[in-house]
Parts: C-alpha cells; sequence; structure tokens
C-alpha cells in the first residue's frame, strides 16, 4: 500500500469554537490505482489533501494516529523532512491554477525551481527537463511557452502547466484537487486520457478530488463519498454506482444528469432531484448521524438523531456509516445514566 491514513482529524481552533473539518478519515491508496474522494463543497476534501502535505495553515491543528507513506510516518517528520516529500514523492495539482501560479514568473521559471531544488539540476539540464515535461502534458511549441507567462494561457493550458509541475520529480502519488473544473468538455476529456496515460506509464497513485461524478464513473478506480468532515461510504466505483448504500451517495447520483438517446421528451425536461437542506456548519454539527437533518429516513428516527453510526461493512468491499443502510449491523442504543 502507498499511503495509509489512519483517523485523521485536522481542527481549527477559532474564537467561536473547535471546526471539525475532517474529523476521523480513514483511507488507503495502493500504487497506480486512483481513489476518488467526493462529496459538496465545504465537506472537507480539500482540507484532507492539504492534511496529507502538512499544508494546513493556523490556526489548523493536524492529528491522526497514522499517515504513513510507504511505511513512514509522515507525522514523525520534521519539516525539512516534510519539504523533501512534497513535490518530490507526494505533488499536488491545486484547483485554481491561475491562482496557484506565480503571476511574475515565465511558467518555465515555476517547474525548472522544483526540478533544481529536488533534483539538482545545472540551470540547462533543468531547462531542458522542463521543456520535455511541457511536451509530455500536450503543449505545442513547449520551447517557446516555457518563455511565457501564466497570464499568457488559456485556462486548459495553465492546467497542464500545473501537471507538468507536479510530475516534474516524479512522484509516486498525485493529488488532484477538481483538476477538470472550469474546463470544456474537449480539455477535459484530453486531461483524463493524459492522466490515465501517465499512470498506466509510471504506476503513478492519483487522489481524485471532485465533485464530478461523471469524471469518477470514467476514472477512478474506488470512491470515498465525504460529507462533514467525514467519509461516509466507501467501495470500488463500480459497486458504489451500481448499489450505493448511504441515503448522501443516493442523492448525490440521482443528482446527477443522465443523457440517453433513448429517453423520453419528458425525462429529457424534467428538472433534477437536489437534495434538500445544507451541508451542516462545522462549528455546530448536529448529534448523531450529521446527514439526518436532511434525510427522509432520518430526521425522524431517534437512533439517527442521537447515535452516530460507525463507517461499518456493509458489503463485500463496502463499507457505510448509515444505520438503516441495508447490511449495516445496526447497534443497539446506548442508555446515558
Amino acid at each position: 500500500m502507498l499511503l495509509q491514513v489512519e483517523n485523521l482529524k485536522t481542527h481549527f481552533i477559532t474564537h467561536e469554537g473547535t471546526v471539525r473539518a475532517v474529523d476521523g478519515v480513514s483511507l488507503e491508496i495502493p500504487r497506480g490505482k486512483t481513489v476518488a474522494l467526493v462529496g459538496e463543497s465545504g465537506c472537507g476534501k480539500t482540507v484532507t489533501a492539504l492534511s496529507i502535505l502538512r499544508l494546513v495553515p493556523e490556526p489548523g491543528r493536524i492529528v491522526a494516529d497514522r499517515m504513513l507513506l510507504e511505511g513512514r510516518d509522515l507525522l514523525t517528520l520534521s519539516d525539512r523532512q516534510m519539504r523533501a516529500v512534497r513535490g518530490n514523492r507526494i505533488a499536488m495539482i491545486f484547483q485554481e491554477p491561475m491562482s496557484s501560479l506565480n503571476p511574475v514568473l515565465t511558467v518555465g521559471e515555476q517547474i525548472v525551481e522544483a526540478l533544481r531544488l529536488h533534483r539538482r539540476l545545472s540551470g540547462r539540464a533543468a531547462r531542458r527537463r522542463a521543456i520535455e515535461l511541457l511536451e509530455r502534458v500536450g503543449i505545442p511549441a513547449a520551447a517557446q511557452r516555457f518563455r511565457e507567462y501564466p497570464h499568457q494561457m488559456s485556462g486548459g493550458m495553465r492546467q497542464r502547466v500545473m501537471l507538468a509541475m507536479a510530475l516534474a520529480c516524479e512522484p509516486d502519488l498525485l493529488i488532484a484537487d477538481e483538476p477538470t473544473t472550469a474546463l470544456d468538455v474537449t480539455v477535459q476529456a484530453q486531461m483524463l486520457d493524459l492522466l490515465r496515460g501517465l499512470q498506466g506509464h509510471s504506476g503513478l497513485a492519483i487522489l481524485l478530488i471532485t465533485h464530478d461524478l461523471g469524471v469518477v464513473a470514467e476514472f477512478a478506480d474506488s470512491v470515498c463519498v465525504m460529507y462533514a468532515g467525514r467519509i461516509v461510504e466507501r467501495a470500488p466505483v463500480e459497486r458504489l454506482f451500481a448499489d450505493p448504500r448511504h441515503p448522501y451517495t443516493q442523492g448525490l447520483l440521482r443528482s446527477t444528469p443522465r443523457l440517453s438517446a433513448n429517453a423520453d421528451s419528458h425525462a429529457r425536461t424534467a428538472r433534477l432531484e437536489v437534495i434538500p437542506g445544507e451541508v451542516p456548519n462545522p462549528l455546530h454539527l448536529p448529534a448523531g448521524c450529521a446527514f439526518h437533518p436532511r434525510c427522509e429516513r432520518g430526521k425522524a428516527d431517534a437512533k439517527c438523531r442521537t447515535e452516530d453510526p460507525p463507517l461499518a461493512e456493509v458489503a463485500p468491499q463496502q463499507r457505510c456509516a448509515c444505520w438503516k443502510a441495508p447490511g449495516h449491523p445496526a447497534k443497539p442504543s446506548v442508555t446515558h445514566g
């Protein structure tokens, strides 16, 4: 197993209280596989990724039982040792390339910086390698683009530059945070094909953070569904789409548009279903299951309102945190004296 995260908690201590942005997340990422982390905005996906890289700003606090990269606990590393991991063993494509790239440096300079820092290449060798990387991610006239600034490129080109920077040191794990956001469908397909090709060539593992379930269905091997800082369902991608057990997962899938040549006109014009309510304020999470105020099955159930369901096996290779999920080993209520 390349990466094992056990009981990750990332909390922000504020004047108003403690924000439990990530609250007990456990996941595993095998080498050469893609694990998708999905959920609504604000559920903790990006904070989970930043926690793995130990990039959570103050007043954030990261606590986990273990966070192992091929057996090496990242939580025990010094800041200097962790800097050697970032970009070298674990790289990240951030959500918005225009704000992630330095506007006063050419894209070539930004790629060269990582190569000289981690690989100790000379200026000439780093430049040559940077141009090769730009060609590898499908940027035409790479030698010319090497000298351009981010504002001179389209969104798709900037995203490719981010990918070239992430792959510069041939990392073992790539964290891709919404890598297809704001890209048109053609460029999106090209980006996914590029990632798939790179993965097949080098055995790259990918943690894909997205809200696009179509991308997940096409690209991921397994899926972790996140809600209010926790993983509420985890399964191989085929099983999750065929038989989702958590009501939140079911709601996400029902809200996804589907195109069918055989669909009647009513189905094509019908409004998409939505999940009622909103993601809860992490400062004031509801008691019991965090999803119960939005759940038709749980909002009137005393157990759902008072007891937090564990993430338990409900089928082979499928785990779910819902008292009412088929197959969940529901525990008896606990009476507090």
